[in-house]
């Protein structure tokens, strides 16, 4: 019998990675008609069941915090402990699963340690790297040797009261071998991969529907600082000196640096937000991917890209490197230098392009939600076995 999960996530309607990972993570559970009380937020408290799934559905206060573009926190989110406490304790979980040091993870944890049941925690996010990246952007005023000092000590810190936090947990899960090893040395707990899938069908190369003969460059995710967009302007430069046949940024998202990007680009559609078909259609649309971010631990977009038989170019940094296979679905580049470089082959070059749509394409395919999820669950087993041979005291609600 699988175990019964709790999962408790802070973004499951909105656009990015942890989100989608939410939804493709409840969606497995409930396919396969595995036991899950998925805890979120939502406009308004509800609860309602969806075959093995049960949704309870937390509103969160007026006074949330903006953290991003549609990512709140929650501090009063605690107000809701003791009635989801009794829920929980009636769902009966085997373990309970949080996603990050957000509002309803933290309750999440909490309610794990109260009531004695075994805690999965996965890191989705580089928050250490991002909180550093978004200081050291507010201080651009400062000497660049002294914002670099201040942005390595910070992020230090952060890292620090992020390991802490996972520390907590009885097994974690990350995107990537390169997290994984650090979560392991960092906390001395059992860490798995988590990777993602892809869904072929969503996201196809058919679904192109601009044949004009100007190249599409693509960039999807958050516009912020921490995703580097800013390079795009010294990209779109750069392929300007360099010839290259006419091209046109393809720009999906939006962010606190979306009116930057509008000043500086000359070359550039923005599609603001997109879902579902429109999403798939604009990719399809697109000759080749950017992604300049070095703070992403996995890129779900990249992925997305690659399935919809479009090559990418990726930094050297952050998860998506384990993504693309270099020289073949498309090209890691080790400084910006080199970005630039392996962009401009790839516009002049069509049979080049040509054939690394194609390998992407195929690498995508052997991208599996079900194998992701499958993992997961194989990964609870040992935690939930030791603790069910346990004795353990009869569960009550906290006071």
């Amino acid at each position: 019998m699988p175990p019964r999960v709790a999962f408790f996530t802070d973004t499951f309607q909105e656009i990015n990675g942890v989100a989608l990972t939410s939804r493709q993570f409840v969606e497995f559970a409930r396919r396969h008609g595995y036991p899950l009380l998925c805890v979120r937020s939502a406009d308004k408290e509800a609860e309602r069941k969806d075959g093995s799934v049960i949704h309870c559905e937390l509103a969160r206060s007026r006074f949330s915090i903006h953290l991003d573009r549609g990512l709140l926190y929650d501090p009063f989110m605690w107000r809701s402990a003791q009635k989801l406490a009794m829920r929980v304790r009636n769902f009966r979980p085997d373990i309970i699963h949080v996603v990050s040091p957000g509002d309803i993870s933290c309750l999440g944890v909490y309610l794990a340690k109260k009531l004695k049941i075994p805690l999965a925690m996965s890191w989705h996010t580089n928050l250490h790297e991002f909180g550093a990246m978004r200081l050291m952007n507010s201080l651009r005023w400062l000497p660049r040797s002294v914002r670099t000092q201040i942005g390595r000590f910070t992020e230090a810190q952060c890292l620090r009261v992020c390991l802490a936090f996972y520390r907590m947990g009885n097994v974690l899960y990350a995107p990537n071998s390169e997290l994984v090893a650090m979560l392991r040395a960092g906390t001395s707990k059992p860490v798995y991969p988590m990777r993602r899938g892809i869904d072929t069908q969503l996201f196809d190369p058919a679904k192109r529907t601009i044949h004009d003969g100007i190249l599409r460059i693509g960039y999807v995710g958050r516009i912020t600082p921490e995703k580097s967009v800013r390079f795009l302007r010294d990209l779109e430069i750069a392929l300007l000196s360099a010839g290259v046949p006419a091209f046109r940024f393809l720009i999906v998202g939006d962010g606190s640096e979306m009116e930057w990007l509008r000043r500086h680009l000359k070359n550039a559609d923005f599609q603001g937000i997109r879902r579902g078909e429109n999403l798939s259609e604009d990719y399809a649309n697109m000759d080749v991917f950017v992604f300049p971010s070095r703070t992403d631990t996995f890129g779900n977009v990249v992925l997305e890209a690659l399935a919809s038989g479009v090559p990418a170019v990726v930094t050297a940094a952050g998860g998506p490197k384990y993504i693309v296979r270099d020289g073949v679905s498309g090209y890691i580049a080790e400084s910006d230098d080199t970005f630039i470089e392996r962009t401009v082959r790839l516009l002049r070059d069509a049979a080049l392009r040509n054939a690394m749509a194609i390998a992407a394409r195929e690498h995508a395919r052997e991208e599996s939600w079900n194998e992701v999820f499958e993992k997961v669950y194989a990964g609870y087993q040992p935690i939930v076995s030791q603790a069910k041979s346990v004795p353990q005291p009869m569960l009550v609600s906290p006071n």
